[in-house]
């Protein structure tokens, strides 16, 4: 199994996931009363970080690897690519995330998070689709005529 293979079966990952979370999970939180969301937040956030961690602690490596080994455009990118999302991840959201673990929860709040959420799939998009290219550009046999 190549790294550029493990690469893409995070990038897959992490597509699925965040797509999940943003038509899902994200705008489901806004049919809950708040003292529910608060018992079911908490126990969502310890789940999923055992799915969304070790995914993207894993693609992060892998991207680092990818830019060691070959200092060419695909891996610079997706690792920028990368470095937005965690940015994202842990200025905007994992604040939001904390307020509504605290119980500051209002409806305006939930719908940004789903608005906000919006970063992160397009950039996780981009990225299955950079490294798809990325694969299938790298390892496709060509046969000749």
């Amino acid at each position: 199994m190549t790294i550029d293979f493990l690469r893409i079966l995070f990038d897959f990952g992490l597509l699925v996931l965040i797509w999940i979370v943003q038509r899902i999970i994200y705008p489901s939180f806004l049919h809950y009363s708040t003292d529910n969301l608060m018992v079911w937040h908490r126990k969502y956030t310890l789940r999923i970080g055992f799915v969304v961690m070790p995914l993207m602690v894993g693609q992060l490596g892998l991207s680092i690897v990818q830019v060691i080994s070959a200092r060419s455009l695909y891996p610079i990118g997706s690792l920028v690519v990368i470095s937005m999302v965690w940015l994202s991840t842990f200025l905007q959201f994992v604040p939001i995330h904390r307020n509504i673990s605290k119980g500051i929860v209002s409806e305006a709040m939930l719908s940004s998070l789903v608005t906000k959420n919006w970063i992160r799939t397009v950039l996780w998009t981009v990225l299955f689709l950079l490294s798809l290219i990325h694969y299938l550009s790298t390892y496709t046999i060509h046969f000749e005529a």
